[in-house]
């Protein structure tokens, strides 16, 4: 049976670091970072035998944690606010998708009008011709 082979993760968010050393540089106590795991806040990789394992993101995360629990933000406010910043993400990324949209159909309209410029230029120089024609024609 054939693996399937994972594409790597960025190095932010590859789990690397062990509870004790998320700690250290999160400066958070592993009871709380568990506590924060069972409460939907924090989510780190997990090896094949269960280990926890800290990315880059999930200390900068824990840090966040941290500052918003030190201006009086409790858990359930932080989890919220983790959702509003997800969300404003998310539509950020949207918005910038259909402004790039918008402008490829912007440049294709630009392209589309000069077109039918032409176009009308062209068939009022075939309906000159066309007049100019039937005036010989009926004048031979």
């Amino acid at each position: 049976m054939e693996k399937t082979r994972k594409e790597p993760l960025p190095h932010a968010r590859r789990g690397v670091y062990g509870i004790s050393v998320a700690s250290e540089l999160s400066g958070v106590d592993p009871q709380s970072m568990r506590l924060y795991e069972r409460r939907g806040l924090l989510s780190p990789a997990r090896t094949e035998g269960g280990t926890r394992r800290y990315s880059d993101e999930d200390v900068a995360r824990l840090r966040r944690i941290g500052e918003l629990l030190a201006e009086g933000i409790n858990l359930a406010g932080i989890a919220q606010i983790f959702r509003l910043e997800s969300n404003h993400a998310e539509l950020a990324s949207h918005n910038a998708r259909l402004e790039s949209h918008n402008a490829r159909l912007e440049s294709d309209k630009a392209r589309l009008e000069s077109d039918k410029a032409r176009l009308e230029d062209a068939n009022a120089r075939l309906e000159s011709d066309n007049a100019r024609l039937r005036a010989d024609n009926g004048n031979s």
